[in-house]
């Protein structure tokens, strides 16, 4: 089944939810699976607040409620003991308001809450109690293709008939976009420019080991918050020590050489939004190469039309280039599948010469070998 990044989630889920069916998110850990839903929550008008519970924590009790006798008249005038299904407190909520109801690691909950979540996701009834009819249900695991990787329970094809299934595979942008005011400024740059630090992605997940995720940068970057506003003052052990603890060995070191440099690291920001080219002039050729390929990376020629400042800032740039690096900048915008940025870019003038013109006379100096 074919993923779908948070951004067309968040666009198809509210019509799927607006004819009350059932959905269910499959994903890896730490993708932001619980924040997407409570985002999705806030854009539903005829909800108030999500219910979140964690069905792998849930005992039958938890879901189904308890039984109570109590005595009523019969047909014949006498009296019979009948026994009454007490919801818990939670679901009588979700019973007596809209609400959405997100039930999280269904997956990894016992056959009895299994068995009795599949008769709230088929009937919208439990025990005789009917949900309130502007409450939604949203589920999630850690499963679809990912399933092997974990220790779950897989779910049978009657289970999966009764959701609306989503693989969810968010990208390295919507995770930038949704963080840009939750983590700290030296986080999200240093992921923003080290886009493969972000997560652990490519399976073989080695037994006992600490991998970066999204949930654990969120938390490392709570942690910096408390101990201290600027990393730079913390100290590169103490920092080293508590960001391996969240994103394991070989990124924290990444990370603390990183923020040890941080006043020192020029961002694609500086130079195409800010600017600042003078930040450049001693550049090596390595650094230049660096930061062309983080331009690469930011994929800021596919997802912005440039403006003539931000066009005439990179042309400032590409003239102070080295001619083969230079040529590479050239190629990098020439992929773009935004053609205005590529015509515009040819077009711009420095020092009354376009930037063709400037290409041309590089491809007329540089060896054929390193065309």
């Amino acid at each position: 089944m074919a993923s779908v990044d948070f951004k067309t989630f968040l666009t198809a889920a509210p019509h799927i939810l607006e004819a009350r069916y059932p959905i269910i998110l499959r994903g890896r850990h730490g993708i932001g699976k619980s924040e997407i839903v409570y985002q999705i929550e806030k854009g539903l008008p005829y909800t108030d607040g999500v219910i979140e519970r964690r069905a792998s924590q849930m005992t039958e009790g938890d879901l189904m409620g308890l039984p109570s006798v109590s005595e009523r008249k019969d047909e014949w005038g006498g009296t019979a003991s009948v026994t009454k299904w007490n919801p818990p407190d939670w679901f009588k909520e979700a019973c007596d308001s809209g609400v959405l109801l997100f039930l999280d690691e269904i997956d990894r909950a016992t056959p009895e809450v299994r068995q009795g979540i599949f008769e709230l996701t088929d009937s919208r009834k439990l025990n005789g109690h009917t949900l309130h009819e502007d409450t939604v249900i949203v589920a999630a695991v850690n499963g679809g293709e990912n399933s092997s990787e974990y220790q779950v329970g897989e779910m049978d094809p009657a289970e999966l008939d009764r959701y609306t299934v989503f693989d969810v595979e968010p990208t390295i942008e919507d995770w930038l976009a949704w963080s840009k005011d939750v983590v700290v400024s030296h986080v999200w740059d240093f992921i923003n420019q080290n886009r493969n630090h972000l997560e652990h992605s490519e399976g073989n997940f080695e037994p006992g080991k600490v991998y970066p995720s999204r949930r654990s940068w969120v938390r490392f970057s709570e942690t910096m918050a408390m101990v201290g506003d600027d990393p730079c003052e913390m100290g590169a052990s103490l920092l080293f020590t508590l960001a391996q603890g969240f994103v394991g060995f070989e990124t924290a070191i990444s990370f603390r050489d990183f923020v040890v440099n941080y006043e020192k690291i020029v961002t694609v920001e500086d130079i195409i939004h800010e600017g600042k080219i003078e930040l450049t002039q001693e550049f090596s050729i390595n650094q230049h190469g660096s930061l062309v390929e983080k331009m690469d990376a930011s994929n800021i020629f596919e997802s912005t039309l440039l403006s003539k400042e931000q066009l005439s800032n990179l042309a400032s740039y590409f003239v102070s280039l080295p001619g083969e690096m230079a040529m590479k900048l050239f190629g990098i915008v020439g992929k773009s599948t935004l053609k205005d940025n590529i015509l515009n870019f040819h077009g711009t003038e420095i020092d009354g010469k376009r930037i063709g013109d400037h290409v041309v006379d590089l491809v007329s100096v540089i060896p054929e070998e390193n065309k």
